[in-house]
């Protein structure tokens, strides 16, 4: 009996004690919240409704409660918060889901995490935090995900998340985790996603892993193992994407029934890829390129019939192009470049009814280019270059309607270029060099219009070089050295729009050099091997040369019209016979006649140069001559013209002073060319050209970022708006120089206008060797852009992994 009245009173005890509780534990979550708020660093102000007051604390932001007024929830993510997450935090007892992602965290996190025994997710990614990862996350029975990546996590992963058997997500890329991977980690027979990658992991990897049944993605890549795959991987029967990074590739890795990606790059893999691989398994995603592989390409890869990507190059591949791969109707990209590739290049892949991208370079094909290439409605990119292929062009390949690269250099091809131009409205890269092509290069070639580089060097075509060539907007490369053309320079080359790059060198091109535009400036390595040239930046011509190239001309005139010219000669003695003895007879009749011809007014001579002369010119016949073609000189304060009127004949020097009056809100045009650049933040269009001064150009930019005149009175005495801006030094004092009507208080609008005035200074240094191009110029504008974070939540074989590279003058210069 007396124990039943003790367990009665206990009963009672814990029931109140109970109801207590309940009232009890939102204030102690009050205090929690509070004491996080106060530790942390909110610039935008996003918790300002956190506050001590009466008001429900889960309507505060990002606050999510339970039916019991319990906080069940906490979303701080995208708040650009920093500071300390306090371990007040584990006062949250109820606290399932916890998100602080993409931040600006740099301290470590709060041990106190792993008292949090309700938590089943936590998503700490992409912010700074440092420090070892907190341990005793593994005791929460509950724990599904854990997403910790893109931070700067140091030491040994975390043993214990081995015994956390209800995670299916763990991912750890992308910070400075290293050793191995613990052998616990096998033991999650619930986890679909691992990733590790980006780390400094090292040693062996552990065959425990490959008892991870539910395991569909496993991203290891990017660390430092040693030894190879291990077979037990084979045993991961629900495998989807794997991204590894160490060994060879083992042979069960063919028999996993679910493998869709498969990415191995750039690793130090050797020998064969599995015989079987894509035959038991839908792969869409083969990915092994830059590592040591050798052997055959597997034939059965796309026999699922869902193979996309193919990326094999940088590697030791032999044999032949497997025949499936040309009836792979899935296929949108094949890489098999830079291998040891033989045979023929099957028939098929131009009936591919989504391939884009081909790319065969660098191998030891042979044979043709098949025929059905220009059958190809989606071919963009074609790549058949340092390969031994023979025979002519496909005479419709230049005609693939999408196709914007075609690069076929370094084979043995031969014949003529098709002339078919008239439909590649695509087409930006051609590039036939080196090869044995022969005849004259069509006029029709000046139809593609948005063709960039032109290489044709190291072939035999012969004939002059097409004018109409200069007239293409956007060329701005082009290659005709090491051929046999003939004839002069087109005098338009110069005023090209675009044009760049003009070497010629190694021809039989005879005559003077035109002296305007690139021609100018031209570096005349692009003009030896031409003996026959002269002017402009080579030695002035001879009267020899001169004459030698025009009875060269004369003697190919003579052989077609020799006929005519002994006619000519016969007609014009017996004109002469005729006017002679009509002369004579007048001269008998009156022998003043001829010195009445020789008479001169003195008003008929030249006008002479003396002062508050008269002309008998007007402003609009000089107006008239103000063109690119009539300058004779240019200095720091003008342009100097020569004017030359014909009714009646004068020639006179007229010079144009320099002056830019630029106001808000206007276009500011400086000769329209195939560039531009936009800036909507700050209310103007500036159009590029090939014949815009950089330095004008900078002042310009200047200009418009600062709102000032270039001779503002402000500046002070013989100081300009190049010395002015120059003046102000460092970033902190550059800000000053910006229009704060433009800048406003947004500091992406100020960085990228900061990023606009340092390339606009680069244009107006000093020396004019130390200014970018204008393409590297046009470059630098489109890539400053500010700094800002984003974040993709996507994984798997979903997410695009394509590797793009690339090489911008921006880097070293901003």
């Amino acid at each position: 009996m007396q124990k039943k009245l003790i367990f009665f009173y206990c009963f009672i005890g814990f029931s109140l004690v109970s109801a207590n509780g309940d009232s009890f534990l939102p204030n102690v979550e009050l205090s929690a919240l509070l004491s996080i708020k106060s530790s942390l660093i909110d610039p935008l102000d996003h918790l300002k409704d956190w506050e001590n007051s009466t008001d429900e604390h889960c309507n505060w932001t990002g606050i999510s409660c339970n039916s019991k007024g319990l906080v069940e929830k906490l979303d701080l993510s995208n708040m650009s918060l920093s500071g300390i997450v306090s371990d007040n935090i584990q006062d949250l007892r109820n606290l399932s889901i916890l998100n602080i992602c993409c931040n600006n965290f740099a301290s470590s996190l709060p041990k106190s995490l792993a008292n949090l025994t309700s938590l089943k997710s936590i998503d700490a990614s992409s912010n700074n935090f440092v420090g070892k990862f907190p341990i005793g996350l593994g005791m929460i029975p509950g724990l599904i995900s854990i997403n910790a990546s893109s931070n700067n996590f140091e030491g040994l992963l975390p043993e214990d998340i081995g015994n956390s058997i209800s995670l299916e997500s763990l991912d750890f890329r992308g910070s400075f985790f290293e050793g191995s991977i613990p052998p616990s980690f096998g033991n999650l027979k619930k986890l679909r996603f691992l990733g590790l990658s980006g780390n400094n992991l090292t040693g062996r990897l552990a065959t425990e892993l490959g008892q991870l049944s539910s395991l569909e993605t496993m991203i290891l890549g990017y660390n430092q193992f040693e030894g190879s795959i291990p077979g037990e991987f084979g045993y991961l029967t629900n495998l989807q994407y794997l991204d590894l990074a160490v060994g060879s590739v083992p042979e069960k890795l063919g028999e996993l029934a679910k493998l869709k990606v498969l990415e191995l790059w750039k690793n130090s893999l050797t020998g064969p890829l599995p015989e079987n691989l894509g035959k038991n398994s839908p792969l869409h995603w083969l990915d092994v390129s830059s590592n040591s592989l050798s052997g055959e390409i597997p034939s059965g890869l796309c026999d699922s019939g869902n193979l996309t990507k193919l990326i094999l190059f940088n590697n030791s591949f032999s044999g032949s192009i497997p025949i499936g791969l040309s009836n792979c109707s899935s296929l949108v990209r094949v890489r098999i470049q830079n291998n040891l590739i033989s045979g023929s290049i099957p028939i098929g892949f131009g009936n591919l009814p989504i391939l884009q991208r081909l790319e065969l370079a660098n191998n030891n094909l042979t044979g043709e280019i098949p025929e059905d290439f220009s059958l190809s409605a989606s071919l963009s990119f074609i790549d058949v270059s340092q390969n031994h292929l023979v025979s002519a062009l496909p005479s419709s390949i230049l005609s693939i309607p999408n196709l914007q690269m075609f690069i076929s250099s370094s084979n043995n091809l031969e014949g003529k270029i098709p002339d078919q131009f008239q439909d590649c409205p695509s087409l930006s890269v051609l590039d036939l060099s080196s090869n044995h092509f022969s005849g004259q290069i069509p006029q029709s070639i000046a139809s593609c219009e948005k063709l960039v580089t032109l290489n044709l060097r190291n072939n035999q075509f012969t004939g002059e070089i097409p004018k109409t060539i200069a007239t293409m907007p956007t060329l701005a490369i082009l290659d005709l050295s090491n051929n046999s053309l003939v004839g002069r320079i087109p005098q338009n080359f110069g005023s090209s729009p675009a044009l760049e790059s003009f070497n010629v060198s190694y021809n039989k091109l005879v005559g003077p050099i035109p002296n305007n535009g690139i021609l100018i400036t031209i570096n005349p390595n692009d003009l030896v091997g031409n003996a026959g040239l002269c002017d402009g930046i080579l030695p002035p011509c001879s009267q020899n040369i001169i004459h030698t190239a025009r009875q060269r001309k004369v003697r190919i005139n003579h052989i077609v019209v020799g006929f005519l010219v002994g006619i000519s000669v016969i007609l014009a003695i017996g004109m002469l016979v005729f006017t002679g003895r009509r002369l004579y007879k007048q001269w008998y009749m009156n022998e003043n006649c001829f010195v009445n011809l020789f008479k001169k007014n003195n008003s008929e001579w030249p006008w002479r140069l003396v002062a508050f002369q008269r002309f008998n010119f007007t402003s609009a016949d000089i107006l008239a001559c103000l063109k690119e073609s009539n300058v004779i000189g240019i200095g720091g304060t003008g342009i100097v013209y020569k004017a030359e009127t014909h009714r009646p004949h004068n020639v006179v020097a007229v010079k144009k002073s320099r002056r830019t009056m630029l106001h808000k809100n206007e276009t500011v045009s400086m000769v329209a060319g195939s560039y531009g650049y936009i800036a909507p933040e700050y209310g103007y269009t500036l159009k590029i050209g090939e014949k815009s001064d950089i330095y004008s150009f900078g002042v310009v930019l200047l200009e418009l970022l600062t709102g000032k005149m270039p001779l503002d009175p402000a500046f002070g005495e013989s100081i300009d708006i190049v010395e002015w801006v120059r003046r102000k030094g460092h970033r902190k004092t550059l800000k000053e120089a910006l229009d704060p009507d433009i800048v406003g208080k947004c500091i992406y609008v100020e960085e990228e206008m900061l990023l606009v005035l340092k390339i606009a200074l680069l244009c107006t240094a000093k020396l004019p060797k130390d200014r970018p191009s204008m393409r590297d110029i046009i470059t630098m504008l489109g890539e400053a852009k500010p700094r800002r974070k984003s974040i993709s939540h996507n994984w798997g074989f979903t997410a695009n992994k394509e590797k793009i590279f690339a090489n911008s003058p921006v880097i070293g210069l901003l």
